[in-house]
């Protein structure tokens, strides 16, 4: 027996008594009603799955126009109901008029029974599919805006992050492809989710991909997806970054750290608007709008044959240069004075401020770890400090000109640093080539960066 209820309205009471014994058997719930009045009063319409309503109801009319007439305040009270008309007099154009209307099929009098059963049986199936359609649309709706939530913000007035962002304003109702460069730690993401918060995609995902944290032989899985037995941890078809974003944005940050095979993938994809799940030969489309990232200097490396020039043409339709922290003037104050009530509400220290001696020192320092350097100094001031008031002292600064061999670095950690910067600064910030030069891998070399805050 199935857990639907059915309603049957037919001014015919041996109809009714006939359908209300055959179905009682196949449905948790059967109710008839005679009289299409109680239609407008009826209190709980939306309470059944289907309802089986006759065309005529005045004798010697047969025109159907009653049914319709149901059929149409039936829908207003609960538009998602799947109806079935039935009737005496079976006409085509009559049928097409009903199903114009809203009904899901119709059933001539007098009918055969596994006819008439197999017919509510589909339209119960279809209220049911229907039913979990709207279901995972609603979920569905639900994860976009809770993956969308953004906590972080953009913060500043300086005449220069002014810039940007009116030019952030101009190009995000476009679909063109964007890259956005900029120093590390300057705030490349928000600037790429600002993109997508003021376009016409923003009801639609965000996702973000970090290319640094991706190995080479997962890069296809990750980006494209795989069948099941595609490879030996592939226990499961699993679609990819691109499938993901489809409709919504695809930003990829630190792009100028793929290998030029996983380039020439990429641009395939790009290309094409489709891509080829590891595995597959199914070209399956997508429809993303794509934000690239890096802090590497693309130009220099497609000259020295380490970047598709092609690849930049495709993601390069729009440039966007973020500044560098130390080019925005009082907004290192801003950004302070944000990180500082955040951090002193969450470690309890509510009150804290910055002294005018040690403003003086945040604003002279060149901060070359930028905004994500500015957020780790201030929080790590808030957890050390006893007072309420925070001097130049509470603040621990390494200038880039402290970080020389001369100065002998005075810990495993600061030498750690000061080896990957140079490696960095000797290839133009290329994370391949650096890490060959030191002898890790590009993966662990990122993984470094990022435990050190740079």
């Amino acid at each position: 027996m199935l857990d639907a209820k059915i309603l049957v309205i037919d001014d015919n009471k041996s109809v009714l008594s006939a359908l209300e014994i055959l179905l009682q058997f196949e449905y948790a719930a059967v109710k008839t009603i005679s009289n299409p009045n109680q239609i407008s009063s009826f209190p709980d319409l939306t309470d059944f799955d289907i309802v089986l309503l006759d065309m005529n109801f005045s004798a010697g009319v047969n025109t159907g126009n009653e049914g319709l007439f149901w059929l149409r305040e039936i829908r207003k009270k609960a538009p998602q109901m799947s109806v079935i008309m039935m009737t005496a007099y079976g006409a085509i154009d009559l049928a097409v008029k009903a199903l114009k209307e809203g009904a899901i099929d119709f059933i001539l009098k007098p009918w055969n029974n596994d006819k008439l059963l197999a017919t509510v049986k589909s339209a119960y199936e279809l209220k049911k599919s229907q039913k979990e359609v709207y279901q995972l649309k609603q979920k569905e709706h639900n994860l976009k805006q809770h993956i969308n939530q953004n906590k972080n913000y953009i913060i500043g007035n300086s005449k220069a992050l002014n810039t940007i962002l009116n030019l952030v304003g101009k190009v995000a109702k476009t679909d063109v492809n964007v890259l956005v460069t900029g120093e590390n730690g300057t705030g490349k993401e928000l600037i790429a989710r600002e993109l997508h918060k003021l376009s016409n995609r923003c009801n639609e995902v965000f996702i973000s991909v970090d290319m640094g944290s991706i190995s080479e032989n997962l890069f296809e899985s990750e980006l494209f997806g795989h069948t099941k037995g595609s490879f030996t941890d592939a226990k499961e078809d699993r679609s990819g970054k691109f499938e993901a974003a489809n409709g919504g944005t695809l930003f990829l940050d630190e792009i100028g750290n793929l290998s030029l095979q996983a380039q020439a993938k990429l641009l395939s994809a790009i290309q094409n608007k489709t891509i080829v799940r590891v595995g597959s030969n199914k070209r399956i489309p997508v429809d993303i709008r794509l934000v690239c990232a890096t802090n590497c200097n693309l130009d220099q490396m497609v000259s020295d044959g380490l970047f598709r020039e092609d690849l930049l043409y495709r993601i390069n339709t729009i440039r966007i240069e973020v500044p560098p922290l130390r080019e925005r003037g009082e907004d290192v104050l801003v950004l302070a004075d944000f990180y500082l009530n955040k951090y002193a509400s969450k470690y309890g220290k509510q009150g804290l401020r910055i002294n005018q001696a040690a403003q003086e020192k945040l604003m002279s320092y060149s901060w070359p770890g930028n905004i994500r350097e500015l957020l780790h100094t201030i929080e790590r001031s808030v957890i050390l400090t006893d007072g309420s008031v925070l001097k130049p002292e509470d603040f621990l600064l390494h200038s880039k000109t402290a970080l020389s061999v001369d100065s002998g670095p005075e810990t495993l950690e600061a030498m750690e640093l000061l080896m990957i910067t140079n490696a960095l600064n000797q290839n133009e910030g290329n994370y391949s080539a650096a890490a060959e030069q030191l002898g890790v891998s590009r993966q662990t070399l990122y993984n470094k960066m990022k435990k050190l805050g740079k």
